[in-house]
């Protein structure tokens, strides 16, 4: 069994669809990346290889081995959506995508189907009966738990993941147990 330990990277502050749009960590909460350093065990470190994971990565490090960065754990690709704000793209497509999460691709981007088969395979791959410690991404934590849980796409949106925050899921075999969503230390 794998407990799989994952975190939601620090925020970015960003008021737009941030998915693969390379942005920067706000990590300047030093005591709550001290409380969730804490509370992890001493287990490998792996991060999606975009910045804002990887620096949280570094910051809850200390003295873990580090895996290298894996771009299978990345967030959903927006395609033509990314990196802009939420009023210029508001539209029946947009809502749908949200409300309907499944099969639909984002327009030169990713649907969830996509993003929850390569988060499964990479963590089938690295998961090796140890404790792993993955920083990633709120769409990357919430298809795992939605696998988890039995639950479809559209009720695991309604499942809240802070910035900064742990989440519990045990892996046998590629089958989960849900333990705890969304727990700030």
């Amino acid at each position: 069994m794998t407990r799989l330990w994952l975190i939601r990277h620090g925020p970015t502050h960003a008021k737009r669809m941030v998915g693969w749009t390379d942005l920067p960590a706000d990590l300047s909460d030093t005591a709550a990346l001290a409380r969730l350093s804490a509370a992890l065990p001493q287990a490998p470190v792996v991060s999606s290889d975009l910045i804002r994971a990887t620096a949280t990565a570094d910051a809850i490090q200390g003295t873990r081995p580090r895996l290298p960065h894996e771009q299978p754990l990345r967030e959903f690709h927006y395609g033509d959506w990314e990196n802009r704000a939420f009023d210029a793209i508001d539209s029946p497509e947009l809502r749908s995508y949200f409300e309907r999460p499944g099969a639909q691709r984002a327009p030169g981007g990713e649907s969830w189907n996509d993003v929850s088969d390569r988060v499964y395979r990479a963590l089938n791959r690295l998961a090796h009966g140890r404790d792993l410690i993955v920083v990633a991404h709120m769409g990357v934590i919430l298809t795992l738990w939605a696998r988890a849980q039995g639950i479809t796409p559209y009720q695991a949106l309604g499942q809240k993941i802070d910035n900064l925050s742990l989440t519990r899921i045990d892996w046998t075999a590629g089958q989960m147990v849900a333990h705890r969503a969304n727990h700030c230390p």
